[in-house]
């Protein structure tokens, strides 16, 4: 098969198209082909030596594909064959064939085009883990999240709209607040020229918010805890902008803050099924009615591999990018 799987890492110039074998199904496994592979940050981490694929997944980049299962070992497994589906995976993506297990796909509806199916598990998976699970945000909270047009930031605004939260987001640009505005959020920072800590105080009545998804981490941390309500929560998702930080302990104490953070990419499959599942009950229904869809930025051929890194990592980009196969 066709597949992006470099030798070594570097710039997006090492994205060249190989030959790999097909991969083989185990128990409890699907082989997708691939129609389109949703391209990540963790994808471009991964492709400068930064962020290797945990043990057992596969060297070639790409976390989530949408295509037809060709086959499946296991009773359940082959009852999927046939059908079209996305699926959140530990690397492989970027390739005519992957591997998903069984438990991490979702059936592709109607609504749906196998591009923007494509660009789903990723997003969906992270966001509603760490917006809903872990920060445990409820319907007439306001939230704030970093990076609002990023692929994780557009679903956060997707989500909050159908879950009935207030969301404010923070942009590089007043063009990117305003395309932010446009997906339905409810205020939009730039945090170039606006103090977004002070605009979050002023936009609460000095009360806060109850929640913060953070990617940026590094000197954000005691920002975004000075924009909690009491009792608020602050969920670690990346650490683009630094991995340590210095916080105000006795602050934490004092509003009973809640300081907390997940990865996915590691996580077993076991924990990632039961979260597809939750997905399936929780938000499919959307989905499936045409209420959710992604926010896609562009689409590059397999064999652009590199033009859609470089376009990632230029920061232009409004929502997701997707490779076709």
């Amino acid at each position: 098969m066709r597949a992006i799987d470099p030798e070594r890492p570097g710039g997006p110039e090492v994205l060249t198209v190989v030959e790999r074998p097909v991969p083989t199904p185990q128990n409890g496994e699907v082989l997708i082909k691939v129609a389109a592979a949703g391209v990540n940050r963790p994808d471009v981490l991964q492709r400068k030596g930064g962020y290797p694929p945990p043990p057992g997944a596969p060297s070639i980049p790409g976390l989530e594909v949408s295509g037809e299962v060709v086959a499946a070992v296991g009773l359940a497994e082959e009852a999927l064959v046939g059908q079209p589906v996305c699926a959140l995976i530990p690397g492989g993506g970027y390739a005519e064939y992957a591997l998903a297990h069984a438990g991490s796909c979702l059936i592709v509806p109607e609504a749906l085009t196998m591009v923007e199916a494509a660009a789903m598990p990723e997003t969906l998976f992270t966001v509603w883990i760490n917006l809903f699970e872990r920060a445990f945000a409820a319907e007439g909270d306001t939230v704030l999240v970093h990076g609002g047009t990023s692929g994780i930031g557009t679903m956060a605004i997707a989500l909050a709209g159908l879950f009935g939260l207030r969301i404010f987001v923070t942009c590089g640009s007043d063009e990117k607040c305003a395309r932010a505005r446009e997906l339905g959020a409810d205020l939009a920072f730039n945090y170039r020229t606006q103090d977004w800590v002070a605009e979050v105080r002023e936009a609460t009545g000095g009360r806060g918010v109850q929640a913060v998804i953070d990617m940026v981490g590094g000197d954000y941390v005691p920002r975004n805890l000075q924009c909690l309500a009491d009792e608020g929560r602050h969920v670690s998702i990346a650490v683009q902008g630094g991995a340590t930080a210095t916080v105000p302990l006795f602050e934490i104490m004092r509003r009973r803050l809640t300081l907390t953070g997940s990865t996915l990419r590691p996580r077993p499959a076991s924990f990632k099924q039961l979260v597809a599942d939750e997905l399936d009950r929780m938000v499919w229904p959307h989905v499936r009615a045409g209420r959710l869809k992604p926010v896609i930025d562009a689409t590059f051929p397999l064999a652009q591999a590199a033009e859609a890194h470089a376009r990632m990592e230029a920061g232009a980009h409004v929502g997701k990018i997707v490779l076709t196969i």
